[in-house]
């Protein structure tokens, strides 16, 4: 589909799904509506334009405790008193306004300080209690089928999920005790499958196209464990996960935060679509031109001077990196930008956005 400039013209502006430091986002009169954008970039690697995070909507269904305790709803008329509370294992959590999230309470005690006493420990939660259908149905007025739906599954389904049963210390602990490994690759191991099953409920109910599952392996500084760990201890029960997800059709992406560029190939390994890196600490570019044709990147662009370059300049540096992301037609990486630059009505967005649309629309 060839470029048309009525694609740029008097375009609207939309919320971003990952932004933090703004909250509005040029969407421009995409050819294919902005579901079908996602679905040939990361399904098809058959990219259209380069894609960014205003194409997509986070579904977070009520039916699902997590969301609740994580201050997590599509209703915006939900105070944040009403955020918070236990999970679906019955941790608690308190809300933090200030920070726009969850925390888990600190004056309750951890569930349990070794992973040999998880069975005695977890209350497993009974998925098929939950109100998957009357959940269905009170959801269809957030529902947004041009964009491409994700279902985040929060406090993850590995490492944070472990931190939040038995503390981070004791987790970190956990991960590397010979003494503790069998209990914890049987834990691990039935979070995925418990995964799998929500899942599963979820593709049933709601018209979803991805999931975005939440694990943090990182600070801001390196991994909280070495590769090897985490190729033996965590990759075989991610992968479970996302084969399920795949096997339903659907896109699995993983947030990961910290500085885990180290753990790259484990997360190709576990088979994910997309991974977005934390921006700054992670060298985008770099993943990118190494990794690109393996795995969906998050690249940050580059940044620009909105008081001392003038808009020439600005279209210039945009149209080179864009040239530079899109010269490589089997690297369709996931483009996210919207960390980096003056928003709304940015020059850059929409050099960006034409020069990725030339050149993926003269090549199809």
């Amino acid at each position: 589909m060839k470029f048309n400039e009525a694609e740029i013209q008097d375009v609207r502006l939309e919320p971003m799904r990952l932004g933090r430091w703004c909250e509005k986002f040029p969407a421009f009169h995409y050819p294919v509506t902005e579901k079908e954008g996602w679905r040939r970039a990361v399904r098809e690697r058959n990219p259209l334009w380069l894609c960014n995070s205003t194409e997509t909507f986070n579904f977070q269904p009520d039916v699902i405790p997590d969301n609740k305790a994580r201050g997590a709803f599509n209703d915006a008329s939900v105070s944040d008193t009403e955020k918070g509370g236990k999970d679906m294992f019955g941790v608690p959590w308190v809300y933090v306004p200030t920070a726009g999230g969850s925390m888990e309470d600190p004056d309750t005690p951890h569930l349990f300080a070794d992973a040999n006493d998880w069975e005695q420990c977890i209350t497993w939660p009974d998925i098929e209690t939950w109100d998957w259908e009357g959940c269905a149905q009170r959801s269809r007025k957030y529902m947004k089928p041009d964009k491409f739906t994700y279902i985040p599954l929060l406090n993850g389904f590995g490492f944070e999920r472990l931190i939040s049963f038995m503390g981070f210390e004791n987790a970190a602990v956990a991960i590397i005790d010979e003494e503790q490994e069998d209990a914890l690759r049987a834990l691990l191991d039935r979070l995925s499958d418990l995964g799998c099953q929500i899942v599963e409920k979820c593709c049933k109910y709601f018209d979803v196209d991805g999931f975005l599952v939440h694990d943090d392996w990182g600070s801001q500084r390196a991994p909280f464990f070495s590769f090897e760990t985490a190729r033996d201890m965590l990759v075989p029960y991610m992968k479970k996960l996302v084969d399920c997800i795949h096997a339903h059709g659907k896109v699995a992406e993983l947030h990961s935060c910290g500085k885990n560029e180290m753990q790259i190939e484990n997360f190709i390994a576990a088979g994910w679509d997309i991974w977005v890196p934390s921006p700054n600490i992670n060298d985008t570019q770099m993943l990118f031109e190494k990794y690109g044709d393996r795995i969906c990147i998050g690249v940050y662009a580059d940044p620009y001077d909105a008081e001392k370059e003038n808009e020439t300049a600005i279209r210039a540096k945009a149209r080179a990196f864009a040239e530079r992301v899109c010269k490589d037609s089997e690297k369709a990486g996931v483009i996210n930008i919207a960390f980096m630059m003056d928003y709304p009505g940015s020059a850059y967005v929409e050099e960006i956005y034409k020069i990725s649309r030339q050149i993926y629309g003269d090549r199809k």
